[in-house]
């Protein structure tokens, strides 16, 4: 019998002081049995990091032709692609093509630091990419406040996302390793 995702409902509390954006959303995120509540809770920073009304998770980590997270546009042209971990460079070629910006944020610095030297270069030709690392013990602490039923504040500043939740911090410091046209 095949196992079914778990649904994590949150109420999400952003306050985006770089970009001014202040919303709150409730988000049902399902986690696929194979993913960790380490990624699952990436998938929500990030959302809070690029807040829009038109932001949406993707169908999950068995599906090859979505992002984790992308943004359209009233047109249903792919504005924003999101992916997350440490993909394939075609993936990210494909998705430089069929998208106006494209996020990585890489996780897992063991091998994240091996990916990046060995693909850093290739990367740099696509001028609509940009790419974060996010570092490993301010991951394992946000994926400490996972839970089914989450209230989870977002403050956004200078790039630094710092999280709140029943009296408890982390925050995430997400490194550029490249930037969309540099």
């Amino acid at each position: 019998m095949a196992l079914k995702s778990t649904v994590f409902k949150i109420k999400l509390n952003v306050a985006d002081l770089d970009r001014h954006v202040y919303e709150d959303f409730s988000l049902s995120v399902a986690r696929h049995p194979s993913e960790t509540d380490t990624r699952m809770m990436l998938r929500v920073a990030v959302f809070a990091a690029h807040a829009h009304e038109y932001l949406q998770f993707g169908r999950g980590i068995s599906t090859d032709d979505e992002p984790d997270l992308w943004r359209k546009d009233l047109t249903d042209s792919i504005e924003l692609w999101i992916e997350l971990g440490t993909p394939d460079p075609d993936r990210l070629r494909k998705a430089s093509g069929r998208s106006r910006a494209v996020v990585l944020y890489a996780y897992g610095e063991r091998a994240l630091n091996v990916w990046w030297q060995k693909h850093a270069s290739a990367l740099a030709r696509f001028e609509n990419l940009s790419v974060y690392s996010v570092n490993d013990d301010e991951l394992a602490a946000l994926a400490a406040l996972a839970s089914p039923n989450l209230a989870l504040q977002c403050t956004i500043s200078e790039g630094e996302l710092l999280f709140t939740c029943e009296g408890q911090s982390v925050q995430l410091k997400p490194v550029a390793l490249q930037r969309m046209g540099e």
